[in-house]
């Protein structure tokens, strides 16, 4: 198979070990595709397994290629495989343990793949299946809801955060939320309310909520709690050793890492292409210069929406 380019680094480290070198892209194994990116969408969770802080659950085979929502082409097809076929546009995600989707090829499993809406262009498609799925896996319990629920969203504006108000206002629920001062006007367009800084006294709203979903990771378990409902749920999406700790004690809070579930992520795609679920973005760049956006956007000189990577 031809080489491609893609981003790559041999060993962890701050942005500065990342490369745009040539690579060789693996056949597609069984379930699995092989996908020609035309865009690509930056998380923060690129940049912490970059770094090495989830190791554990990536390993330590060195080259490895960055990034892991995409939208593209089907270029190649697995055994086993008959839900997609060549020249389908699709979005998905790389798993966590390969990555490798800031690329002109991509090889993936097909599970978390999907067919993109046809009038959802490929940038915005990009941008949506690791914050929409977590979003989406975050509020599982409101799919099954009684009118009048209601879902508390700390961080309400990032990706995750946009995600999950949109979702949750989908299936009905009313949404509050956390964000910085300046950006209200902001939170209250895309329905949020009661809306409340970030280091806001809870009491206030006490016991209002079904679902409190940390996007931040730094809302306080007692703060969490006195959010909550009888019988809610407390989500956090940025684990530590800790919180898996914790969350494997009975109890309403959860640890979630979004997992590649298809029909998720169909629902979510389905979702972008009705236009419930949109997210704003900031840059656009091409392959050659992704480092350079990548390490401004972990630095946070980049505000406002998700940095898109594109190969052509």
């Amino acid at each position: 198979m031809a080489t491609a380019k893609r981003i790559q680094y041999h060993q962890y480290g701050g942005p500065e070990v990342l490369r745009l070198e040539d690579f060789e892209p693996a056949r597609p194994g069984t379930g699995e595709v092989l996908v020609r990116v035309k865009a690509a969408a930056a998380n923060p969770m690129d940049w912490k397994i970059r770094s090495g802080d989830m190791k554990t659950l990536t390993g330590r085979r060195f080259p490895r290629g960055l990034g892991h929502d995409f939208a593209g082409v089907i270029e190649a097809v697995g055994d086993g495989v008959t839900r997609l076929g060549v020249g389908d546009e699709v979005l998905g995600g790389a798993p966590l343990k390969t990555a490798g989707a800031f690329a002109e090829l991509v090889v993936v499993e097909a599970k978390g793949v999907v067919k993109k809406p046809a009038d959802l262009p490929f940038e915005d498609a990009a941008a949506i299946p690791t914050v929409g799925l977590t979003a989406l896996q975050a509020l599982s319990n409101l799919r099954k809801s009684q009118p009048g629920q209601a879902v508390f969203v700390h961080g309400c504006l990032g990706g995750v955060g946009r995600s999950a108000v949109q979702l949750a206002s989908t299936h009905g629920a009313s949404v509050g939320g956390s964000c910085r001062a300046t950006a209200t006007r902001d939170a209250r367009d895309l329905g949020v309310d009661p809306i409340v800084e970030f280091d806001f006294d809870p009491t206030a709203l006490r016991g209002r909520f079904d679902v409190v979903l940390d996007t931040a990771g730094t809302l306080p378990i007692k703060a969490a709690q006195t959010l909550l409902k009888s019988g809610g749920r407390i989500i956090d999406i940025t684990p530590t050793p800790a919180k898996f700790a914790r969350s494997a004690l009975p109890g309403p809070f959860k640890v979630l890492i979004a997992q590649a579930v298809t029909k998720d992520l169909e629902e979510v795609a389905r979702a972008a292409g009705q236009g419930t679920l949109r997210l704003p973005i900031a840059r656009t760049v091409p392959l050659t210069q992704a480092i350079a956006a990548l390490t401004e956007f972990e630095r946070g000189m980049t505000k406002g929406g998700k940095l898109v990577i594109t190969t052509g």
